[in-house]
């Protein structure tokens, strides 16, 4: 009997972003984020491990950029990226294309952060719509931050969410 694989834990989620300050202080403001490392510069160098790894990741096409670390409050990374050289526009949205499409937050005041967001500059995609009208009180939307990155938010966990059946009429 092969032994089954055990689920991974989540650790981070890296996210390019146009201004270093305003990400770390929109997500520390508004998503209440704990700000792990502030924001530092690496410049591009062989002489550290943390130099050659990251010139092993984006190429020799750089010099520098700046780099920050925040957590969840069940310690999941958020590490924010600003490359002075890169696109300052959030790219297009399409979620028919591969590659990564969004991540998901939770809070049970699903209302209250989304006036938050839109209130610090970002927008609400769709309305909040209820999983199970008149059945549970699980709610999701579509925001994205004032950088144009697209998440979404739950009132209640993943689990609970889609255990029920969401997709069963």
């Amino acid at each position: 009997m092969k032994n089954k694989p055990f689920p991974k834990s989540f650790s981070h989620i890296g996210i390019t972003v146009p201004d270093i300050h305003k990400a770390v202080a929109f997500y520390k403001e508004v998503m209440g984020w704990y700000v792990i490392m502030e924001p530092s510069e690496v410049k591009k160098e062989r002489e550290t491990a943390i130099g050659q790894m990251c010139i092993d990741v984006f190429g020799e096409d750089w010099t520098s950029f700046e780099i920050a670390h925040l957590s969840t409050s069940d310690g999941i990374g958020i590490e924010l990226f600003s490359f002075p050289h890169g696109k300052k526009e959030a790219p297009e949205f399409n979620p028919f294309n591969t590659g990564l499409f969004h991540f998901c937050v939770q809070d049970p005041d699903i209302e209250g952060l989304t006036k938050k967001i839109v209130a610090h500059g970002g927008q609400q995609r769709m309305p909040i719509r209820t999983y199970y009208p008149n059945e549970k009180p699980y709610k999701m939307v579509y925001v994205q931050d004032p950088f144009g990155i697209v998440f979404e938010i739950y009132t209640h966990s993943y689990e609970l969410t889609y255990s029920s059946g969401a997709y069963q009429s």
